[in-house]
């Protein structure tokens, strides 16, 4: 595919004008470099993965514009896949690869078409092109989650209210907001709604600091360009320049490593940033958010956190209350999570008598809202009510789920792999979420569950 610099794709969609952002899912590492090459001449950002659960890895980290998909992943089907992040709320266009010139055959997915293997490049620019183009703005879904997805930051209470209010009159500003509370308070909600009322047309990035090594921190924020070090290929644009126009979250802002707080500081004064192996510099227009639950003042004065950072980033703080300061809403979250998951997971929702929601009100939530959610699933998947799973009440009792059973409760025909993944979610949502003390039950390392929770996630 021949292309130049007035080849660049853009997202048309609401205006954006942004470089197209896309992901390779594709277990044949040629076709992946042919893609990522041809691609990496017309998209602002490319990324590749070979299979479902590496890609819904990346996704977690970074918003792409368009995914493009092979029919036969090592985890399972694509469209099945993709169906399945459908009814999570992805909207992003999908392009299929698949090897099958009989497409009368191929599952229907919303807002997706075809390209049939070995893979014409114009084909795929061209599909791009049409799916993101102004013909896509009435069929496009919106990029970011519609208001009744963030009520779990909603609430009844006084702190929620005031909290909610603050969202919104400082969303249209382009300050620095730092969100301060204990893990599971809803954080990254949070920041979701301040984007959401921002009418910021770019996209939310969301980037863990803590996730990230040290030394590719710089790269993954800033960029680089080719042969700025071992492995650097070819350039790559980085998430600040990605954000432009949009909200980049900031996400555990305390493990950032020292010597990199130095070079945030400077992108937060200027307004600009410096790939890696090159002196010149980006203008970027990038609303930043902060979160940590950690008390960055606290840090400051131990020395592992640099106060003029701190103070550039304190420009208006936003404290998160835990869920035991807000008992009142508790009944309104424990009503919404059973809505949602029971859509999920294709199951009844619960009935939430007055007991039980006075039991869950009376209950110290060291998890916070992550923690109410898991024992609402929890709930949903043992069949019981949530008061029996706060207890601990048969947690390990046999789950019914058909006739010809083993002794540990599971169908005699269930695959291994399946009951190695009901016991450990089992397992995850008695430890409230908690994946190091479910690991530590488990009796695996923590990086082995999470490695497990992505694969299953990505089915």
């Amino acid at each position: 595919m021949a292309t130049s610099a007035d080849d660049t794709l853009y997202d048309a969609r609401a205006g954006s004008g942004r470089p197209v952002s896309a992901l390779i899912v594709d277990p044949e590492p040629g076709t992946r470099e042919a893609l990522r090459h041809a691609l990496g001449k017309c998209c602002g950002f490319v990324e590749d993965a070979d299979s479902a659960a590496t890609a819904q890895a990346l996704m977690s980290r970074c918003h792409f514009d368009v995914l493009i998909v092979d029919d036969l992943l090592p985890d399972g089907s694509g469209t099945q896949w993709v169906q399945t992040l459908r009814s999570q709320g992805l909207s992003a266009p999908v392009i299929f690869l698949s090897g099958t010139s009989g497409r009368q055959e191929m599952p229907s997915v919303t807002h997706a078409c075809w390209v049939t293997k070995p893979v014409a490049l114009d084909d795929i620019h061209e599909a791009i092109h049409r799916m993101l183009g102004p013909a896509a703005e009435t069929s496009a879904q919106p990029r970011e989650p519609t208001p009744p997805e963030l009520q779990s930051i909603v609430g009844r209470s006084e702190a929620m209210r005031g909290l909610l209010t603050l969202i919104r009159r400082v969303a249209g500003r382009n300050s620095t907001v730092l969100l301060e509370g204990e893990s599971g308070t809803g954080k990254e909600i949070a920041a979701r709604c301040l984007h959401y009322y921002s009418g910021r047309t770019g996209p939310f990035v969301p980037v863990n600091c803590g996730s990230i090594s040290p030394d590719l921190l710089e790269s993954e924020l800033f960029g680089h360009v080719r042969g700025a070090f071992t492995g650097a290929s070819q350039s790559r644009e980085g998430l600040f320049s990605y954000a432009n126009g949009g909200t980049l979250f900031l996400d555990e802002i305390g493990e950032m490593p020292m010597p990199f707080q130095a070079k945030l500081l400077r992108v937060l004064e200027e307004r600009s940033v410096r790939p890696v192996g090159t002196e010149r510099e980006q203008t970027v227009d990038v609303r930043i958010v902060a979160a940590t639950n950690r008390r960055l003042a606290d840090e400051v004065s131990s020395g592992r956190f640099r106060e003029d950072l701190y103070f550039r980033l304190n420009v208006l703080a936003l404290r998160l209350p835990p869920l035991r300061e807000r008992p009142s809403d508790i009944p309104q979250l424990a009503r919404l999570f059973s809505e949602m998951l029971s859509r999920e997971l294709g199951l009844p929702p619960l009935e939430l008598n007055e007991a039980d929601l006075h039991k869950l009100q009376s209950h110290p939530w060291p998890g916070n809202v992550r923690e109410l959610k898991n024992l609402i699933e929890r709930a949903l998947l043992l069949g019981r009510s949530p008061a029996e799973c706060l207890d601990g009440e048969h947690v390990d009792a046999p789950i019914s789920l058909g006739n010809a059973r083993s002794e540990a409760g599971y169908p005699l025909d269930m695959p291994l792999d399946e009951v190695e993944k009901r016991h450990a979610l089992r397992v995850l949502a008695a430890a409230g979420g908690n994946k190091s003390e479910a690991a530590r039950r488990l009796r695996v390392s923590r990086k082995t569950l999470e490695r497990k929770i992505k694969r299953w996630e990505g089915h």
